[in-house]
């Protein structure tokens, strides 16, 4: 199989990439990104000379480059992670995310038609369905509402995906996932934020009353589902990815500071994310009942690996955090 991964020099792409170049010998990859802030060529440095990946720097927005990679691989399948995925970005500023979200996907899909790709899987987030009410999950025909400008974007580009399923016949499947976590995640997000922050002797921002609820998942699980899906899901369906591993951000601080063994007193309120979404939860039962797949990693093993992971990694970290500040 040649397979066109688009965003793999990201945290979920990078992880993905490693995986299928590990577990499945017969894939040859051609990784396509445009490497803005949070792609990272030193995230798949150890697999850089292997003679089945390839990698081009290429914007998913730039028609004529990605026509030409489409035509020079001839892929059979698209995983498509490419996007620009930080809430508080896009509220700072939201016109990159529809661009890259919107736009890219769009360009991305009219290439797979144009070069008669088989398969094309998109890969969304939980947060298009805005905030879930207690007891609910979200299910694939939850309403999609969502509450920022990323998600916003994240659900233009779903419903372009899905529409050229019914309006061309394309192969597309759409998957949506809660939050993950685990090796390589760009230290601006909330675990390796604290994480690394903890390792600094620097505070740890909680944003509001810490009791906003996120559904975490360890980024092999992730993985490992995307590939099923690439194998074996129904064209023109919604597959929701979770673990079922419901945490409040209090939750999670609390947990850190076990794992490092620091003083709960690193954690300081700050004033609360506009438009924050209070809680997320997934209902991952499509998964599981149609694919086989199920989530191996505990909360318990996930968390204190990731932690092991950043500890070891000032190497990779370091040079992020002081690039961004």
């Amino acid at each position: 199989m040649k397979l066109l991964v688009t965003g793999g020099l990201g945290f979920i792409g990078s992880n993905l990439v490693r995986w299928i170049l590990k577990h499945q010998p017969q894939v040859e990859i051609l990784n396509i990104d445009g490497l803005t802030y949070a792609g990272n060529l030193a995230n798949l440095a150890d697999v850089a000379d292997n003679p089945r990946y390839h990698w081009q720097r290429i914007m998913i927005t730039d028609e004529e480059a990605v026509n030409a990679a489409f035509e020079a691989f001839k892929p059979d399948a698209v995983l498509h992670l490419a996007a620009e995925s930080h809430v508080d970005r896009s509220i700072k500023a939201g016109l990159p995310f529809v661009a890259t979200n919107v736009l890219g996907t769009q360009t991305l899909l009219e290439a797979a038609r144009r070069h008669g790709v088989g398969r094309f899987v998109h890969v969304s987030t939980d947060e298009v369905y805005g905030s879930a009410v207690p007891p609910d999950r979200f299910t694939e025909s939850h309403p999609v509402t969502p509450n920022s400008p990323y998600s916003a974007s994240k659900a233009g580009s779903d419903l372009l995906a899905l529409a050229a399923y019914t309006t061309y016949g394309q192969d597309v499947v759409v998957t949506r996932c809660s939050n993950n976590y685990g090796p390589y995640q760009y230290p601006e997000k909330l675990i390796p934020l604290f994480v690394t922050n903890g390792m600094l002797g620097q505070p740890w921002p909680l944003f509001g009353d810490g009791q906003n609820v996120r559904d975490w998942i360890y980024v092999e699980d992730h993985v490992r589902a995307l590939w099923r899906v690439l194998e074996a899901g129904r064209s023109g369906q919604v597959y929701n990815i979770g673990a079922d591993n419901e945490q409040s951000n209090r939750d999670v601080a609390d947990r850190l500071c076990q794992l490092m063994g620091l003083s709960t007193d690193v954690i300081q309120p700050v004033a609360d994310r506009l438009g924050h979404d209070r809680r997320y939860a997934i209902d991952a039962s499509k998964m599981r009942n149609e694919l086989g797949w199920e989530p191996q990693v505990t909360w318990a093993e996930g968390l204190a690996s990731t932690v092991a992971w950043y500890r070891s990694r000032t190497d990779w970290w370091t040079p992020l955090r002081e690039a961004s500040h």
